[in-house]
């Protein structure tokens, strides 16, 4: 772990370890991040060697605050006036119970809508209705109550970013799962609870997100689970509600079959959306255009040296944050 980054965040030296087979969790101190909603003090990070995962709570780097400045209007003046505007727009919204006096939690907002306060409340009015429109999958979620996804091991994310400082989520929809016993709404869960941890993540606001959708394996049975309401839903979530940079969806593997499945999702699409989805098959460099062969592993011909971190890995990061993802659905739409 880079002593030096964590001190920028407040962290401390870690006060507790647990080994595990292969990898290490280290649970260090930290004064309390203004991007967080609960008061957790003690965070957990993974080491696997060299290579470390984490919850990257610090502040931009400078290098980020020149992409923030030129791609998101990101600078001390606007900010401040945007935040000032975003919060007076959301103390109208009398049936909306948001942190409105957190900065951080608001920037986590201003920055998709290139701090324009107005898109930026009806971004926060967007995922909130979203919430109680499929309250069925978000009541009480937490990672505590949503193990069987991560264990099924379909669904990680890679503990480096990529050549663009992106975090990449890994969704294997293939041979890996088990329908039966897995279903898609848990695997929705999973990529909710994955995401609202990357909306924590400063550099991740302003860097965003890319998704490997890996199909290699798909059968026709598996086919059938996808639905059009499960499709207008993801794809709801995605163009609408979501606060986070969703800069390209890469589907790889993926068997002719899988035409069957894409037709679910083309009527719900929209331009912005469709335009960043491309689709490599088992062409790695087609894949490698957009994503540097250093920042993927051997499996997707990839050259960087570091171990492949399974769902159940992550899950054991994800369950101390329960206390995070509590408060976090303690706002909203109908809250008392």
């Amino acid at each position: 772990m880079d002593l030096e980054k964590i001190s920028q965040t407040g962290i401390e030296h870690p006060i507790k370890v647990q080994e595990e087979p292969n990898y290490v969790i280290q649970y260090v101190k930290l004064q309390l991040a203004p991007t967080m909603l609960s008061d957790m003090d003690e965070i957990p990070v993974m080491k696997f060697g060299d290579i470390t995962l984490e919850i990257e709570l610090q502040d931009l780097s400078p290098e980020f605050q020149e992409i923030a400045k030129k791609e998101l209007r990101e600078t001390p003046e606007v900010v401040k006036e945007s935040v000032t505007k975003l919060r007076e727009l959301l103390q109208e919204e009398t049936d909306l119970l948001v942190p409105f006096d957190n900065d951080a939690w608001l920037i986590r907002f201003l920055r998709p809508c290139k701090f324009y306060p107005e898109s930026a409340r009806n971004l926060i009015k967007q995922y909130y209705s979203f919430k109680v429109k499929h309250a069925d999958m978000y009541d009480g979620l937490v990672p505590s109550r949503e193990t069987n996804i991560f264990k099924a091991n379909i669904l990680t994310v890679l503990p480096n970013r990529d050549q663009l400082g992106r975090r990449i989520l890994v969704i294997e929809l293939g041979k890996k799962w088990d329908h039966g016993k897995v279903s898609l709404d848990e695997v929705f869960k999973g990529c909710v609870l994955f995401l609202e941890l990357a909306m924590l993540e400063p550099q991740s606001q302003v860097a965003g997100a890319v998704v490997i959708f890996d199909m290699d394996g798909l059968s026709l049975a598996q086919t059938t689970k996808f639905t059009p309401s499960f499709a207008k839903r993801i794809l709801d979530w995605l163009q609408d509600s979501v606060p986070l940079r969703v800069k390209n969806i890469h589907i790889v593997n993926q068997p002719y079959i899988f035409k069957m499945v894409f037709a679910l999702f083309k009527p719900f699409l929209k331009e912005k959306l469709k335009n960043r989805i491309i689709f490599h098959g088992t062409d790695r460099k087609s894949l490698h255009k957009y994503m540097d062969p250093s920042v993927l592993p051997k499996s997707y011909a990839g050259t960087i040296v570091a171990p492949r971190v399974t769902g159940e890995q992550w899950l054991q990061l994800l369950l101390k944050c329960d206390k995070e993802y509590e408060a976090i659905n303690s706002y909203g739409y109908n809250r008392k």
